[in-house]
């Protein structure tokens, strides 16, 4: 049986490493946003996202075709999902319900300036954080235990959290998920340009180091929408 995992992301929070690290596993295929397509072609999102045009002519724009790819067959034991909890939109989110459903979030004080070099002004919808909170809901009440990951703790110490993530979620540690060779892979969403520079350029989880510019102003009332949610998140934090 294959198992199948949803890492549920917002923007700019290490899920592309957290992807890379799944992909060095033999056991393991993984998918780079599937659901982008679906996102853009349901919201107005594809008037400002960088590659919104190529995306949507290139990529499934059929949100229900993906999941039925989602929950079909897989070249290796283990699949998975890199995911933005944004791109729920206009789904059924029962496909989640056999499958292994984790949150990976990121404080808002260093998530959001980074962001808003790509999108100038971002909203909540943009951003993911009350889709996490919907999300978590949505998993409590079909029973499933919440497992969140947090960016700054997985940078602090990768070994530690990835090895307490993979006891979790029931497969073995690889020691192999802690590097990677830099440049893109084979995986990666036509977005990559946009997006992954800093990635590309890696070989592991960088050290976290804490953002020292001051905050930018006009993003402060989304940061007052955010920082709460990011605080209940804490409570399932691995």
């Amino acid at each position: 049986m294959i198992k199948k995992i949803n890492l549920w992301s917002g923007p700019r929070n290490i899920s592309t490493a957290t992807m890379y690290a799944f992909a060095q596993r033999a056991d393991t295929c993984v998918y780079d946003e599937p659901l982008y397509a679906h996102y853009l072609s349901k919201t107005s999102a594809d008037e400002y996202h960088p590659g919104a045009e190529e995306i949507l002519s290139t990529m499934e724009n059929d949100g229900e075709k993906i999941v039925e790819m989602m929950r079909g067959n897989h070249p290796r034991p283990v699949a998975f999902f890199k995911q933005m909890t944004h791109h729920l939109v206009a789904l059924d989110w029962s496909f989640m319900d056999d499958m292994v459903n984790l949150i990976l979030t990121r404080d808002p004080v260093d998530m959001l300036p980074s962001y808003a070099q790509q999108v100038a002004t971002p909203t909540m919808t943009d951003v993911g954080y009350a889709a996490h909170l919907q999300l978590v809901e949505y998993l409590q009440q079909k029973g499933q235990e919440i497992v969140v990951l947090d960016s700054k703790r997985i940078l602090e110490n990768p070994q530690e959290v990835l090895m307490r993530l993979c006891e979790k979620i029931e497969i073995p540690f690889d020691s192999a998920m802690l590097s990677w060779p830099a440049g893109p892979r084979l995986e990666d969403g036509i977005w990559a340009k946009y997006w992954y520079k800093n990635v590309h350029q890696s070989t592991g989880f960088a050290p976290y180091r804490k953002k020292t510019d001051p905050f930018p102003e006009k993003l402060k009332p989304l940061l007052k929408e955010c920082q709460p949610i990011y605080e209940q998140l804490q409570e399932w934090v691995l």
